[in-house]
């Protein structure tokens, strides 16, 4: 529109309305407000008039301003009102000492916010309804410093938490508004996300926050947090609640919900109804689809991952506005494992490899005893030649999976008793290959009637909700054994898991880490189960080389984006238009007509249809697809095309199957032999595939037998494959697609281990690992302690004498393992505890902590005593703490040295104030001492 008025009319009214402002009532809305500029603000050009008025002023319940509109017509850009909008907001805050408003322009389909003195301009898809200017107001108003906020350390009380929270708080309160976390599987994100908006809850920052997960479980799982954490905040939804409500402080959704909400339900929440998004597990999906959740409130987001800092991609630190590598704060696997004691459990790697995987089942790999098996079944031993690679997609060998199965029965750590598995998680390739292991568990340990291992799958409604399948494993003695298939890959958290089987390749470096990451938890040592013993480290039987592969290949396979399947289908029916508009008009007639069809398809509601309305316009128009010109065609191409991926409740399945036609028909303009008969057999290969005992399928028995002919192919009309498209693509949905089953080839052939090693990931000594030497010891001086007498005396707290403690070292000494207190020391990481000292450790009378646990539990309690303290003054106390680790001991000399002068020129004196540094030296003397 090239008037102003008719923009505001037509338009600007209309949006004010949707947000609740009624122009027509002067309590809320003044059109035309009058503002005096006699005394124009400061550092401002003069200007000639001596009077201005403000397209639109919104008001407050007390009637007080809240906001300015800048109007502008819409064929031009909104952001020309940017200076003006901002003028009238300081003359009226000068002229009638009010408030500064909130400041606003917009040329009816761009509209743009701009929090004065606080945030730099930015676009948003709604007005603001009264009540959110009113609560964004009373925030900026009243909201108190973050940096004399103290952090909750019953929430999150580790130093890297608290680190974690005060470097979004001093990022915060530098008025950034995108944050990112990195912090290894297990380090408790969410404990710390929780503290952290009770933090900012208490200080006014923020009322409402949305925290977004990728699944159910993981929803769930984040209610019951922050039930149990923060339960002073009312939470959305609560059990038994679908629809959106409005008076909740905490909102937990998946992805899909939100959208569904925004997209059917906008009325209920405006795009400014949250203060806050926490994004769990921050990663592609949400530059797909789910961006538009994300475009949509345009608010302070924080996203938490686990992935590790040098395999975050180059979008995600883009997207939360961080240089490449440079988070906003890390804490790796690494940090939480070196840790005294470790925060995060370490693992040991088991690599198994069966013959037939490494070498592929053919003539010669097959012994002759199956050989003779398979002639017998009627098939050729010859025909059989599979690669290893095809085990569980082209081929199933009962023998392979039934190998797999026993060796991890030998090898895992199992519960105290020592018979059956510990808490253990299957990661299988298909639904069918998780069944056959869950077939052959029930073989193999027919004991225990089926419920040793249970298949633990998204579509299967039994695993949801309190005493499903995963609450099941997660809290009671059985299953053991989780078969899973990518469900609990990611995200779900139960410390007792003892053991990890990759029994599927993985090629994604993120997704590796997050499956290991469901074994790094350690123990709650008040919270012991009867079936999980003392947890120092867990197995992981990879048995597809996947450790081997990210050794050689470090960041996994690459993902290629891909352009969304409605811009290839528009694209694909474009570039026929061009064709057909130069060889057969009714063709290109037909397909602008199907091209109008998918524009006229986009849903209004959706945040990228929004934001591009300006340009849509323009198509909308009739007169546009009068006379398409190249002109115009290009702009379809490179301006509306993209507005496609917005097409999102469609079925994608029969529109796959649509753009297989298209390019069929594209293929016949240009005269493309080779891929007519490509694509023939394709599209031809599809519709086989279509259940004919489906009574739906069925009415379209003709057409399907007739398009199954190749006579049908030799030369379609384009009405014959409209009409494919139109009764053939809505049964895709019906189609019995691969999915390694019933159309594999199934073997039961016996397999042998080809390949079976142990690698220890941690600090070993000359034979064992150090856990194991110290379960030798251990069991060593329980098996004497009810025989002898000297151990007998220490036991009841008797005192003994020299030659008695020597007599003790020396039968020690002379036994399995052959004890000395050197290698005492060693294993429990003190080198000035005494050998009686150690005794008694093992017997529980006193306890012996290592050097770095004694630093480490003194410096995590002044920080916690001191949650005050800033990022950088964390970071210090985490420096300082290495380095006494290190070094054994320190000096007051050290702290004004290096490496303390990289923190600050001065050292310590330019990081702590004078009360402060004495009480680092006193603790740094207790530990001395």
């Amino acid at each position: 529109m090239n008037n102003e008025k008719l923009t505001r009319k037509e338009i600007i009214d209309n949006r004010l309305k949707q947000a609740g402002w009624n122009v027509a009532d002067r309590t809320q809305v003044i059109e035309e407000f009058f503002i005096s500029v006699e005394n124009n603000i400061v550092n401002e050009p003069a200007t000639s008039y001596n009077s201005e008025f403000s397209d639109y002023v919104l008001l407050g319940k007390d009637g007080n301003p809240l906001a300015v509109v800048e109007a502008k017509k819409s064929s031009v850009d909104a952001r020309i009102g940017e200076e003006q909008a901002k003028q009238y907001a300081y003359n009226i805050q000068k002229q009638y000492s009010f408030d500064l408003p909130f400041c606003m322009y917009t040329n009816g389909n761009d509209i743009f916010f701009w929090d004065l003195e606080n945030y730099a301009p930015r676009k948003i898809f709604a007005f603001p309804t009264r009540t959110d200017l009113e609560r964004m107001a009373f925030i900026r108003k009243n909201k108190k410093p973050l940096a004399d906020e103290l952090i909750n350390t019953n929430i999150a009380g580790r130093p890297y938490q608290i680190q974690a929270i005060r470097a979004v708080f001093e990022a915060m309160e530098e008025r950034k508004r995108k944050f990112l976390l990195i912090m290894a599987t297990g380090t408790g994100k969410t404990r710390t996300c929780i503290a952290m908006v009770d933090g900012l809850m208490r200080a006014g920052w923020i009322s409402r926050v949305l925290f977004l997960v990728d699944r159910i479980a993981l929803r769930d799982q984040a209610i019951e947090a922050f039930k149990e954490n923060a339960p002073q905040y009312s939470i959305w939804p609560q059990t038994g609640e679908t629809k959106i409500v409005t008076d909740r402080r905490v909102y937990v959704s998946t992805y899909p919900t939100m959208l569904n909400v925004i997209e059917n339900e906008k009325e209920s929440l405006s795009p400014h109804f949250f203060d806050l998004i926490v994004i769990d597990e921050s990663h592609r999906s949400i530059y797909n689809v789910y961006q538009n959740v994300l475009n949509y409130f345009n608010t302070i987001v924080l996203g938490l991952t686990a992935t590790p800092t040098d395999a975050v991609d180059h979008n995600t630190f883009e997207l939360f506005e961080c240089e490449d590598g440079l988070p906003t704060f890390a804490y790796t696997f690494e940090d939480a494992v070196n840790n005294k004691p470790p925060y995060l459990s370490n693992f040991e790697v088991m690599k198994l490899t069966t013959k037939f995987q490494q070498e592929g089942i053919h003539l010669n790999t097959i012994s002759e005893e199956d050989q003779r098996k398979l002639i017998a079944e009627g098939k050729d031993p010859v025909e059989i030649n599979f690669e290893g690679t095809d085990i569980e997609k082209a081929v199933t060998n009962k023998g392979t999976n039934a190998l797999i199965v026993r060796e991890f029965w030998e090898e895992c750590i199992k519960d105290p008793n020592g018979v059956l598995p510990g808490k253990t998680i299957f990661f299988c390739m298909t639904m069918k290959h998780a069944r056959r292991i869950k077939e052959i568990f029930d073989q193999f340990y027919p004991q225990g009637a089926g419920e040793i291992a249970k298949v633990i799958v998204s579509d299967d409604p039994r695993v949801y909700g309190k005493g499903g399948l995963l609450d099941q494993f997660k809290n009671n003695d059985f299953p053991r054994v989780a078969i899973s298939v990518d469900m609990l890959d990611t995200g779900i958290d139960i410390p007792e898991l003892a053991n990890l089987v990759f029994a599927k390749p993985v090629f994604s470096y993120t997704k590796f880490w997050q499956m290991i990451g469901r074994g790094t938890r350690v123990l709650n040592p008040n919270d012991r189960r009867s079936w999980c013993h003392e947890k120092d480290k867990f197995l992981i039987i990879d048995c597809w080389d996947n450790f081997e592969y990210f050794k050689l290949n470090p960041k996994g396979k690459e993902i290629k984006s891909q352009t969304a399947l409605p811009i290839r289908l528009f694209k694909m029916r474009l570039e026929k238009l061009k064709i057909a508009r130069e060889q057969n008009s009714e063709i290109a007639e037909s397909e602008k007509i199907e091209i109008e069809k998918l524009i006229n398809a986009l849903p209004k509601n959706n945040v990228v249809v929004q934001d591009n309305a300006t340009d849509l316009e323009t198509v909308y128009e009739p007169k546009f697809w009068e006379n398409l010109t190249d002109d115009k065609i290009d702009f379809l191409d490179q301006t509306i095309a993209p507005i496609l991926r917005a097409l999102s409740s469609v079925d994608f399945k029969a529109m796959r199957f649509e753009k297989d036609i298209v390019e069929f028909s594209l293929a016949q303009l240009n005269n493309e032999s080779q891929d007519i008969e490509n694509l023939k057999e394709i599209i031809v290969e599809q519709i086989a595939e279509l259940p004919l005992n489906i009574g739906v399928v069925a009415k379209e028995k003709e057409i399907i037998n007739k398009t199954l002919k190749n006579s049908f192919w030799v030369n379609p009309t384009e009405s014959d494959l409209k009409q494919v498209i139109d009764k053939v693509a809505p049964l895709m949905r019906y189609r019995q697609r691969f999915d390694g089953g019933d159309e594999q080839e199934s073997l039961n052939l016996k397999d042998v281990t080809y390949k079976k090693e142990m690698i220890e990931f941690g600090p070993e000594n000359e034979l064992v690992s150090v856990s194991r030497y110290k379960e030798m010891v251990e069991a060593l001086v329980q098996q004497l302690a009810n025989q002898n007498p000297i151990l007998k005396k220490i036991k009841s707290g008797e005192s003994i004498t020299e030659e008695e403690l020597k007599e003790l070292a020396q039968l020690m000494n002379e036994r399995d393992p052959f004890v000395t207190e050197k290698l005492l020391q060693r294993v429990y990481g003190n080198q000035h505890a005494k050998f009686l000292q150690f005794i008694k450790h093992i017997l529980q009378i006193e306890v012996v902590h290592s050097f770095e646990e004694t630093v480490t539990q003194a410096f995590d309690e002044f920080i916690k005593q001191h949650n005050n303290l800033s990022n950088n003054q964390i970071e210090f106390m985490m420096v300082l703490k290495k380095y006494l680790i290190d070094k054994g001991k320190i000096e007051k000399k050290d702290l004004i040295n290096p490496p303390f002068t990289q923190l600050h020129p001065q050292g310590i004196l330019g990081v702590f104030s004078p009360k402060e540094i004495e009480e680092i030296i006193s603790v740094i003397q207790r530990i001395a001492a």
